[in-house]
């Protein structure tokens, strides 16, 4: 009964700024660790960036300084910034939470993944 659903995908040219946004809704007792992953053709999934509860960040190495992760706790949804995009960043970005129910079940949840394609 809970859902998270990406926004902001799609198509931007290399060097510009796109804003990624996931929101979770449903039976939802508290949301815990947030963050961001991306899996691009033919590679594994990454982590992109995290961000806990009360706002510790982490990001992968190879994004520091260009993304940016933030969240509204009082919407349950968590950004990513991302700026100075590269044809390399293009890939399916995925959205995952850590979020306990109102029955109090804990679970990692995960978006349906929003398309980013960075054009050179």
């Amino acid at each position: 009964q809970v859902t998270l659903v990406e926004s902001g995908g799609g198509l931007v040219q290399a060097g510009g700024p796109l804003r990624l946004s996931c929101a979770a809704s449903g039976s939802i007792f508290s949301t815990n660790a947030m963050g961001w992953y991306r899996q691009a053709p033919g590679k594994q999934r990454e982590l992109v960036a995290s961000i806990s509860s009360v706002g510790n960040t982490n990001y992968a190495d190879s994004m520091k300084g260009r993304f940016t992760i933030s969240r509204d706790n009082a919407k349950n949804t968590v950004y990513l910034f991302m700026n100075n995009l590269k044809p390399e960043d293009t890939a399916v970005y995925y959205c995952n939470a850590a979020i306990t129910s109102r029955d109090y079940r804990a679970w990692n949840y995960w978006g349906k993944g929003t398309l980013v394609t960075v054009s050179s």
